[in-house]
């Protein structure tokens, strides 16, 4: 398609963009900081869900939250290792074009050789490789880096095109296992929980897989509503359950929050299905703006009554105050490193004279007294015993984890949208998008990702 540039390497340009500060990566897209144009869209190349490798969610503590494992692998097992490994495929194509370009300068070398032109041209024309082959080096590393912001933790993928419903099914499994393992936590402060709409979310997913695969085209239809109203309906119970939960200051919020957000994926991926684009889209927008709302409030309960807590000097090497600012920015893209300072500033004081009410005011979402081990105290210590604060401390880097991680899947949500802005601005179908890939390029071996870049910066923002 003469609109689109379809390659596994990111383009130099783009590099640029991004390590000057013109671009930022927003979930599944790049865009200009301040225009928000959309130069390119990012799409996972390996979303098979029954990839152990990719386990999205593991249990960072209690059986309660969510550790930040890494959607595509960069946080699992070896972490960012990993991401410099698989750059190594890119890398390879890279050079092997140098290589081919090496051949064409050999047969450069025998002809002037034979025809007496002596060797000032080839001299010349091996600095223009060994140039070219200093910036490509320069532009990996370039890559290495912003790969490394990609490979963020998150339950969805880089683009809505790979999350089919097989891939949601997966999420969905993974999500309800740590429900229940939530529930030994929860049963010690007599807290059930209610699993039994999992099943009929499930249901939905499964007449969605079989409604595709109809060859008549009512058929495809009817079932396709049929599995629309169970995605709806599990929207409407999920709403209410993360409120509920919300307002309890539970340990399982981050659950139902991204439970909401695959059913809002799902019902979509149906209305994708029947190239209902319009639909989709408008669907999409109202799942973001109530997925952010639920979000903001889960995120400011996490950063508890004292978020300067964060920047204890215990966490030095694992939260900075770099770090901290793109949770704010999230909040509000205003925000800069000084501005939290400021925010801060007092309460880095007020940690030290009220440290007590500090550990009292926190939220069982990130430890609950019933989760500490009988002392001397009893079974129901108070701050003074120094057991409930050390287990605060000890989560609070996980916690910090799970926030990233919530916030990048929220990205990565409300992007889905442009994707969807662009194929109804591009005039292509849902399906043809799909079938997007390089055509004159070879897939490196081990490379996860493609790059999606239009000839022009296009005009698509999340409506949220």
């Amino acid at each position: 398609m003469d609109a689109l540039t379809l390659t596994f390497a990111l383009a130099p340009h783009i590099v640029r963009g991004l390590t000057s500060g013109i671009y930022v990566r927003n979930g599944g897209v790049i865009q200009h900081i301040v225009t928000k144009q959309v130069v390119a869209w990012l799409r996972d190349l390996v979303p098979t869900p029954t990839s152990s490798s990719n386990n999205l969610l593991n249990l960072a503590f209690s059986g309660a939250n969510l550790v930040a494992s890494g959607a595509n692998a960069a946080a699992t097992r070896q972490g960012l290792a990993d991401v410099s490994g698989r750059l190594s495929g890119v890398e390879q194509t890279s050079l092997g074009n140098i290589a081919v370009s090496g051949v064409n300068l050999i047969g450069t070398v025998a002809n002037a050789a034979i025809s007496g032109k002596g060797f000032a041209d080839v001299n010349g024309r091996l600095g223009g490789i060994e140039n070219q082959l200093g910036e490509i080096g320069q532009n990996m590393q370039l890559t290495q880096g912003f790969l490394q912001i990609t490979t963020a933790a998150s339950v969805l993928n880089l683009g809505v095109s790979v999350m089919g419903f097989a891939v949601i099914a997966q999420r969905l499994n993974e999500l309800e296992k740590r429900l229940k393992q939530a529930e030994e936590l929860l049963n010690k402060v007599n807290r059930k929980i209610d699993l039994s709409f999992y099943a009929n979310f499930h249901a939905g997913i499964e007449l969605a897989l079989n409604a595709f695969t109809m060859t008549k085209p009512e058929n495809r239809r009817s079932s396709a509503l049929q599995a629309i109203n169970r995605f709806l309906e599990a929207e409407h119970i999920y709403k209410d359950y993360t409120v509920n939960e919300l307002s309890q200051k539970s340990p399982i919020i981050d659950k139902y929050i991204l439970t909401l957000s695959l059913a809002y994926i799902a019902e979509a991926r149906c209305h994708l299905e029947l190239e209902e684009h319009e639909t989709a889209l408008r669907r999409f927008q109202e799942g973001a703006k109530f997925i952010r709302l639920l979000l903001h409030k889960y995120i400011e309960l996490m950063l508890t009554s004292n978020p300067a807590a964060y920047l204890h000097p215990q966490f030095k090497g694992q939260i900075d105050l770099h770090k901290l600012t793109q949770i704010y920015q999230w909040i509000d893209p205003n925000f800069n490193e000084n501005t939290v300072f400021e925010m801060q500033r007092e309460n880095m004081f007020k940690l030290t004279q009220s440290h007590d009410e500090w550990l009292s005011s926190l939220p069982s979402a990130i430890v609950d007294r019933s989760e500490i081990q009988w002392g001397i105290f009893g079974g129901n210590p108070t701050p003074f015993t120094g057991r409930f604060e050390k287990e605060a401390y000890k989560r609070l880097p996980q916690v910090f984890e799970v926030m990233e991680s919530m916030i990048e899947t929220n990205r990565r949500f409300e992007s889905y949208q442009t994707e969807l802005q662009a194929i109804s601005q591009l005039g292509i179908s849902f399906h043809d998008w799909l079938k997007l890939t390089p055509s004159t390029e070879i897939k490196p071996e081990g490379a996860e990702l493609m790059y999606i870049i239009p000839s022009k910066p296009l005009e698509l923002q999340p409506s949220i």
